[in-house]
């Protein structure tokens, strides 16, 4: 059994962290990579329950530091991907958020960097913008008394605190377009962020997007309140 639970625990565990890795520098399929999540929870789970029957039916013979590395391999293993879909149905199948959805700041220097991506560079609205509104109402454009020149300077320093990569060639003027590359998978997400004057005010709008997936698990609205979050750091509101 002890065999048994090692590799299962290992296979598991590597089932769960090596697909993201794999999809990101070795070319594998995003639905070779997913397919490996999947099946890593239920070798993940199998393993676990070898523990569990190994302590209750050995438990004098039981290795506990060896038992204890196993265990949280395999929690690994089940807890990763269950999160992943536990934050899924909690949000809504979309992956293009937008402060502003009657007119949303457009994709222009990033857009050729997007050619070939699943998803398109364009907005889709509709229902994509009906559950936005109905899930992540405090999505919203932001109103600020600085100049349009101070707010445009301190989103260059959010994007840089940020660790975007920025793309400016292209860009429209008060426009600033940047990529966040995401750590596991490495997905590249696209962000646009707009600037208007009003009278001596300045409006921001952002807009992040997903190249690839039709449901982000809440990564844009979260990528939209860093950087609104920070964006006021830069300007001493923190």
């Amino acid at each position: 059994m002890k065999v048994l639970i090692a590799l299962a625990s290992i296979v598991g565990f590597l089932m769960v962290v090596l697909p993201g890795p794999l999809y990101q520098f070795a070319g594998v399929s995003l639905g070779t990579a997913f397919t490996s999540l999947r099946f890593g929870v239920y070798v993940g789970g199998a393993a676990l329950i070898l523990i569990i029957l190994q302590v209750l039916i050995n438990r004098k013979s039981v290795s506990w530091g060896s038992t204890f590395i196993y265990a949280a391999m395999a929690l690994v293993a089940v807890g990763m991907p269950v999160s992943m879909m536990s934050k899924a149905s909690a949000v809504p199948p979309i992956h293009d958020i937008t402060t502003d959805v009657t007119n949303p700041p457009e994709f222009v220097a990033i857009a050729p960097l997007r050619e070939g991506a699943p998803n398109p560079v364009s907005y889709e609205g509709g229902d994509v913008t009906k559950q936005q509104l109905e899930a992540y109402p405090e999505i919203k454009t932001q109103l600020l008394p600085q100049s349009i020149n101070e707010v445009y300077i301190a989103a260059e320093r959010t994007i840089d605190a940020l660790g975007w990569e920025r793309v400016t060639v292209g860009a429209l003027p008060n426009t600033l377009e940047a990529t966040d590359t995401t750590t596991w998978f490495g997905f590249k997400d696209d962000v646009v962020v707009r600037l208007t004057v009003q009278n001596d005010d300045t409006l921001v709008d952002v807009r992040s997007k997903s190249r690839v997936g039709k449901s982000d698990l809440g990564k844009n609205a979260q990528r939209i309140d860093a950087f609104l979050f920070e964006l006021r750091n830069q300007l001493g509101y923190h």
